[in-house]
């Protein structure tokens, strides 16, 4: 590790924040129904959409009511980008010529980009049109992340409302939480991409002669709109197979640096819009707090981890002082490759620079361990902040107990029927990852996949899974997954890892909605202090290492000691 290193990770972390405070302003006022300096602007637009679909944003739903609205949406979202992808052969934008999906691809690929996971089990610059990449995958690319922020939204108004019977209207949430963020921050950060070289073109593809003298085909296309959505929303999909890897999708460092800050930048925000919508923003900090513990913590792990490098390769005459440089982009090094890595697992974005199945053990497993935590550090975009939420639930029942009275949060009582529900959810993503890998690592159409034996073949199908459930979509990338069986199960897993979440989710929300809101006692524990953060970041570890440490100590920890002991596979 260098010194030089560390000020490029502070220096990000240094531009999320001082960006994220005043979009987290804009945000509240934005989902509080206040006049924004968009509005004028936007306003009209938004009255007519509203207009256009029969909405009144002034008609709010119940949890109930908000939710199936929710899932009516993305199941409709669903079948269109089917479509799209089956049909694709007879649609237009299509230079290259490429023919429909396959069932089960176009399945697996449209539960992927509609639940925010984007996992790829295709080559994108040799499967998909520029008609499927711009009307189907960056649709969705919005609106999956849209979805998230109005859930998050949904459930914060649950605390900060007192006695009410409703949470909000989800499609005047979605449409807002669209065309006031994530448009506006999509089209200015195309443009910079743009600038720094990511190509932005409906052209298929472009003839280059090589400096041997001979003729390579280069893949173009409609990147730099895909790009920005897919790191703003948290999505993660890239143009190309090998991702923000890619020369046109990453071109150089400060593309690296803009791709990261993206990431963060909105899912940040919204914990500071979070302290603004109930009324406090020390508990916006002290959530925010907790994450970034966890967050940088593991950015130091895994640039230690990868700085460290083998024994396999100093055995090799390697210079030792170059670290782990295998899987990785020499225009980024180690120090941005293992932020990347950390963030983008952190979040439930995806997108890699470098190939994590390249990783030493312990470094590649670091984002393995974020996804099964459950992506809140800061997490996806308002995924996230309602899965820290939920958690946090869990943190004040826990002090509830040991000071012998009903716990509450943001002047909510927590009663059985949150707790129950907020165990229900969290339980959602360890059986869906142990379940599917625990069966793929026995059955024929499971051991098919993994492109290595041993340890690390394991890991490969618990990153999988860990990523499916988690609506990640990055991969250990030796995995073989366009088959039958992983295209099924793995879009099982994101259906589970996303909607089997949100209802319980939004049954908290409904159970708090109706909840007078009590002032603080003598009694009541602070959340928002030293105290609630260490104890939120306790219970995150803990219930991470009982649900996974022996399936991690089946994987890359006993990868890592093969590896030190010299009898690694």
């Amino acid at each position: 590790m260098t010194l030089v290193g560390w000020l490029q990770i502070a220096l990000v972390f240094g531009l999320v924040l001082a960006a994220a405070a005043p979009l987290g302003a804009f945000m509240a006022k934005v989902h509080a129904g206040e006049r924004t300096v968009l509005s004028p602007v936007l306003g009209p637009i938004e009255r007519r959409l509203y207009s256009a679909a029969g909405v009144d944003p002034a008609r709010e739903q119940g949890w109930l009511g908000y939710t199936l609205g929710m899932l009516v949406f993305n199941a409709a979202g669903f079948a269109l980008l089917y479509a799209i992808l089956r049909l694709q052969g007879v649609m237009p934008f299509n230079p290259q010529g490429f023919g429909g999906l396959a069932p089960d691809l176009a399945f697996n690929t449209a539960v992927s980009f509609v639940t925010n996971t984007n996992w790829q089990n295709y080559a994108g610059e040799s499967t998909m049109s520029h008609f499927s990449q711009m009307a189907g995958l960056t649709v969705q690319n919005f609106l999956s992340a849209a979805t998230g922020m109005a859930l998050a939204v949904a459930l914060v108004r649950a605390f900060s409302r007192s006695g009410a019977a409703t949470v909000g209207n989800v499609f005047a949430d979605i449409t807002r939480s669209t065309l006031y963020v994530l448009l506006p921050l999509a089209l200015v950060t195309a443009l910079i991409q743009v600038a720094l070289g990511t190509p932005q073109t409906l052209d298929g593809s472009v003839v280059a002669t090589t400096v041997e003298g001979g003729q390579q085909t280069l893949a173009l296309g409609p990147v730099a709109s895909q790009i920005a959505i897919k790191q703003l929303g948290t999505n993660g999909g890239g143009f190309f197979n090998a991702n923000a890897a890619h020369p046109f999708e990453n071109p150089n460092a400060l593309s690296n640096m803009l791709t990261i800050w993206q990431m963060l930048v909105v899912s940040t925000a919204l914990v500071f819009a979070f302290g603004r919508l109930v009324g406090d923003k020390r508990q916006g900090r002290a959530v925010l707090a907790a994450m970034g513990i966890l967050l940088v913590t593991a950015v130091g792990l895994c640039y230690w981890a990868e700085s460290a490098g083998t024994p396999l390769l100093a055995g090799a005459g390697l210079d030792p002082a170059g670290g782990n440089m295998e899987g990785k982009e020499v225009r980024f090094g180690i120090a941005m490759s293992a932020m990347f890595a950390a963030v983008t697992t952190g979040l439930s974005d995806g997108a890699v620079n470098a190939m994590h199945g390249s990783f030493t053990p312990l470094g590649g497993m670091v984002p393995m361990v974020l996804i099964q935590l459950g992506e809140i550090l800061p997490g996806g975009v308002g995924s996230g902040l309602y899965g820290m939420l939920v958690v946090a639930i869990l943190a004040v029942f826990v002090a509830g107990l040991m000071v012998g009275r009903t716990p509450e949060y943001l002047g909510k009582k927590i009663e059985a029927k949150e707790v129950k529900m907020a165990m229900l959810a969290i339980l959602v993503l360890p059986a869906a990852i142990l379940g599917f890998s625990a069966v793929s690592a026995v059955i024929p159409a499971g051991l098919a996949g993994p492109g290595n034996a041993g340890p690390h073949g394991l890991s490969e199908i618990l990153y999988a899974y860990s990523s499916a459930a988690g609506n990640n979509g990055s991969a250990f990338g030796s995995l073989s997954g366009n088959t039958t069986w992983y295209n099924i199960t793995l879009a099982v897993a994101m259906l589970l890892g996303r909607f089997a979440y949100i209802v319980p989710m939004m049954a908290i929300a409904g159970s708090l909605v109706v909840k007078p809101r009590l002032a603080a006692s003598s009694g009541t524990f602070p959340t928002h202090g030293p105290l609630f953060v260490g104890l939120l970041v306790g219970i995150i570890l803990v219930l991470g290492g009982l649900q996974f440490f022996p399936a991690l100590a089946l994987g890359p920890i006993a990868e890592h000691v093969e590896m030190q002991a010299g009898t690694l596979f």
